[in-house]
């Protein structure tokens, strides 16, 4: 969205739903929304029978030092031409089933099998992590309603980034050969995902340097709502973040996500940060960031 039509979205927030009637009993204004097409996928979403596929293996993590007690799935992605001898570029991906599965809303193996073998994204490693969850066996309502999601995700702190570095990626590495440099180290999440992808790269920009966020929760679930403050008082990270939303998004007891994200936005522009924000009309769903994957993907990694 371009800064010019900042102002229309929040007229279009303050006005998309009718008022109290006046003083007067007249009927308040309501600014209506001009009509928006379905998001669609484009070809780079779907399989190709011409390109080469990667290979995707499942694991089970239950050893955790930094949410002791829990345990989850995670999915490991090794691109068709990957080359053991070479450090190899890496996106990880929250709420790994839901980024993982073929039949949902993001794709991903295939969008990272179609871009790679275009060139427009290099071959890389992409590690897919559930929240974690106390028990045996898969948390009751599925990986969504793990207990320990919003623990992990929505809270301001270094512990995820430290679950990450000291935990997954070295277990990770044993087989496959990662690199450690933070500007080819890519990660990815939706709506507490989301902010707990800018949140890790926040905290550890030494580490990973490129963040896409979904729908992300830049509201006080667990204090996210300071991130625009902070961002606006520190001296800019080099962190490079796609950032979608939509302007019917949630508006609850923990805040509203466009405002959230409108006042990310804001404060990403004046700290001079390397972004791209894109709004649509939906609301807290992945089909638009879904649509989206390719080319967040190939701005997120260009140069």
């Amino acid at each position: 969205m371009q800064p010019g039509t900042f102002l229309h979205l929040m007229l279009a927030l303050a006005f998309a739903a009718p008022l109290s009637a006046g003083a007067a009993g007249m009927p308040a204004p309501v600014l209506s929304l001009p009509a928006a097409p379905e998001p669609a996928y484009g070809p780079d979403s779907g399989p190709k029978a011409d390109v080469p596929k990667g290979t995707i293996s499942e694991h089970l993590w239950k050893d955790s030092k930094i949410f002791p007690g829990t345990q989850r799935k995670y999915f490991v992605y090794k691109p068709a031409n990957y080359h053991p001898e070479k450090p190899c570029p890496l996106m990880v991906f929250q709420d790994g089933h839901a980024f993982v599965s073929l039949t949902a809303e993001f794709w991903v193996p295939t969008v990272l099998d179609n871009l790679i073998a275009m060139g427009d994204i290099p071959p890389m490693v992409a590690i897919f992590i559930d929240p974690g969850h106390h028990g045996a066996g898969d948390p009751p309502g599925g990986a969504w309603k793990s207990d320990n999601r919003s623990v992990e995700y929505d809270t301001l702190s270094d512990a995820y980034a430290r679950f990450l570095l000291d935990e997954i990626l070295p277990e990770v590495g044993k087989s496959l050969n990662l690199t450690k440099d933070p500007n080819q180290r890519g990660i990815c999440g939706t709506s507490s995902g989301g902010i707990c992808a800018w949140t890790v790269a926040w905290e550890r920009p030494d580490e990973f340097r490129k963040v896409i966020s979904f729908i992300g929760s830049f509201t006080n679930i667990r204090g996210g709502d300071a991130y625009p403050g902070l961002i606006r008082k520190t001296p800019a990270k080099p962190i490079r973040g796609f950032f979608q939303d939509g302007i019917h998004d949630l508006d609850n007891a923990h805040g509203n996500w466009p405002l959230g994200n409108m006042q990310m936005q804001a404060a990403l522009a004046f700290a001079k940060y390397d972004y791209s924000y894109t709004w649509g009309q939906g609301g807290h769903s992945g089909k638009h960031g879904g649509t989206l994957l390719p080319d967040a993907l190939r701005w997120l990694w260009r140069n």
